[in-house]
């Protein structure tokens, strides 16, 4: 059945100064198609997404929808003509409820008073969060939400405007199994209503799930356009990256050795009930769980982000007195936070700003700082990591999620903490730039560091990993040697179904 063109983007140019973003890019998307839109980071995917959401103007080309030539000069102008975006990185109004961000600028209101009708409003999202399985009170303040929380919001809002065309710029990349799910019967439904999706992932086994078609980039070109039946992921990674990669998981070689830290009952009242581990050195201990089981929760309170009501942590037989970050830092415990934009990173600020400022101490002497001492540094991380930027003072904003991911790896690195936390440390970056950063946590552990790295990717946990231990609502229902995992026994645990 030959299916109708509701899309054309036609040789889109976007320049930005020093980059050439998109050179001669088409793109064609047909009603009620899933079409999927893949490369590494700084391809270009979500660059001429944000043009077709008005976000951007194109340089050159043109934009055809539903068989007219139409110009967005903002977000606005996609909304009213039918497109709609869910963002890679999360623009909440964290002060307004979730109901006040899901109908910002759509109000519904009293009659003709222009009076906003809260009680119309509440129900009305209460309708599209339940449609997701989101079990949230809509009268709930953003800022008071998790990122998956927050992305599932996003999502909700994006069903809720009645789209023609809806992009999703990764929207599975904070939320897990169970939420993903429950996300892909609502785009079945979309599809059934001849709703297009245009969906960017960086996990592949999602896109062979749920698209009908394929469409890969590389450094602001189209290499390819494919049916997904008739192609692999073999041959989409190849066109990816633009050369073979013989492995997704590097091959760990670390031995484990003598405990290094250990967690004893640690609880926070409502959150976190008795919870105990230990890591030891040279080990990557993965800590795994559905949304809302307090992984998260439970990496703050270690580093000190949060305020334990009870439990001990104790490093090689010592008592840690851990009550903010500058503790857990002087006693060499470091966190790579799941939120890089937020929490991770000075975005305005440059790449030596950024890798230098959990180590300043070092490099200060007498009151006066050792600019050339950290330059110095900050060039080794550079090479070390292999940190794709212009230079030490390319401002952090302007580079692919990828490269921005391994600075605040190396932050940490130059700290040389011994105990390492990573909540979701590969989210919304592609498929060569993980197995780069999994390279790094698989060198870090064969220096001996203790690695306790949080993921809401199965094959992440089951790919690196020497042990897991599995939460459930606060606590921890299973623990599973390297031998013994598999994503469905760790999704028994997950689950509660198993302790």
């Amino acid at each position: 059945m030959i299916m109708k063109t509701i899309l054309s983007m036609n040789h889109i140019c976007k320049q930005f100064p020093g980059v050439k973003a998109l050179d001669d890019v088409s793109l064609e998307i047909t009603e009620g198609e899933v079409h999927a839109l893949v490369g590494e980071n700084g391809a270009g995917k979500s660059t001429l997404m944000k043009i077709l959401a008005g976000i951007y103007r194109l340089d050159s080309g043109e934009l055809i929808l539903d068989g007219e030539t139409v110009k967005f000069n903002a977000s606005i102008d996609a909304l009213q003509h039918g497109v709609a975006m869910v963002h890679q990185e999360l623009m909440p109004l964290m002060d307004m409820t979730i109901a006040e961000n899901i109908f910002l600028g759509r109000e519904p209101v009293i009659g003709k008073s222009g009076i906003v009708n809260r009680k119309q409003m509440v129900q009305d999202a209460k309708v599209f969060l339940d449609k997701l399985n989101v079990d949230i009170d809509p009268r709930k303040r953003m800022r008071d939400l998790n990122v998956a929380q927050m992305q599932l919001v996003e999502i909700a809002k994006a069903i809720s405007c009645k789209a023609k065309i809806i992009i999703m710029d990764e929207p599975t990349s904070a939320i897990t199994k169970k939420e993903c799910d429950n996300l892909f019967v609502q785009i079945n439904e979309l599809r059934k209503n001849k709703v297009s999706i245009i969906y960017i992932s960086h996990k592949l086994e999602e896109i062979f799930e749920i698209c009908d078609r394929i469409t890969v980039l590389r450094d602001g070109k189209k290499i390819s356009v494919s049916e997904i039946e008739k192609t692999d992921v073999n041959r989409i990674i190849t066109e990816m990256v633009g050369r073979e990669m013989d492995m997704i998981f590097p091959e760990g070689t670390a031995v484990p050795g003598a405990t290094l830290l250990e967690v004893k009952n640690i609880a926070i009242k409502g959150l976190l009930h008795s919870i105990s581990f230990h890591v030891r050195h040279g080990e990557i201990l993965g800590i795994a769980g559905l949304m809302g089981a307090g992984r998260t929760e439970l990496a703050e309170c270690i580093f000190g982000l949060r305020k334990r009501d009870s439990g001990d942590i104790i490093k090689e037989g010592n008592l840690l007195n851990i009550q903010k970050p500058i503790d857990a830092i002087k006693n060499g415990l470091v966190l790579v936070p799941e939120d890089r934009k937020s929490t991770g990173l000075n975005l305005i600020a440059n790449v030596e700003d950024n890798i230098s400022v959990a180590n300043l101490d070092n490099y200060t002497k007498y009151g006066l700082i050792d600019q050339r001492g950290i330059r110095n540094s900050c060039n080794d991380m550079i090479k070390k990591l292999n940190i794709k930027t212009t230079g030490y003072g390319q401002i952090v904003d302007n580079l692919s999620g990828g490269n921005q991911q391994k600075i605040v790896f190396g932050k940490w690195l130059l700290t040389d903490g011994d105990v390492i936390i990573l909540d979701d440390p590969t989210r919304g970056i592609d498929v060569y730039a993980k197995y780069e950063i999994y390279t790094i946590i698989q060198e870090l552990a064969k220096r001996g560091k203790a690695i306790i790295m949080i993921s809401s990717e199965m094959p992440e946990i089951i790919g690196l990993c020497d042990r897991v231990i599995v939460m459930c609502e606060g606590k921890v229902t299973g623990e599973i040697g390297k031998e013994e995992l598999s994503q469905e026994r760790i999704m028994r645990y997950a689950s509660g179904i198993a302790t």
